[in-house]
């Protein structure tokens, strides 16, 4: 799927699919759900929420091998994550000066 342009819409069913990634998968899904304190009706009622889900994708970019592994699963180029994380809100870049 290179060379494709990373809308709103694309990003959001990217970040569907790592949330059904992530919580499929029993380590990944303790992972993220302890983090976060969350339970399952949470990751059910997240679905919906832009911000949600991007902070799944926060979540997801954290290791190489969880992108490569989602990835490789999924049909995306390995930097499909990062770019629909920038298509999402709450991704604006940080200034430090």
């Amino acid at each position: 799927m290179g060379g494709f342009e990373m809308t709103p819409d694309r990003a959001e069913t990217l970040a569907l699919q790592a949330l059904g990634h992530v919580a499929s998968d029993p380590d990944l899904g303790a992972d993220f759900m302890g983090a976060n304190g969350l339970d399952a009706q949470d990751l059910r009622r997240g679905a919906r929420d832009p911000v949600f889900l991007a902070s799944v994708l926060d979540f997801l970019c954290q290791r190489d091998e969880t992108v490569i592994a989602f990835c490789d699963a999924h049909g995306w180029p390995y930097d499909a994550p990062m770019q629909a994380r920038y298509a999402l809100p709450g991704a604006q870049e940080t200034h430090w000066t």
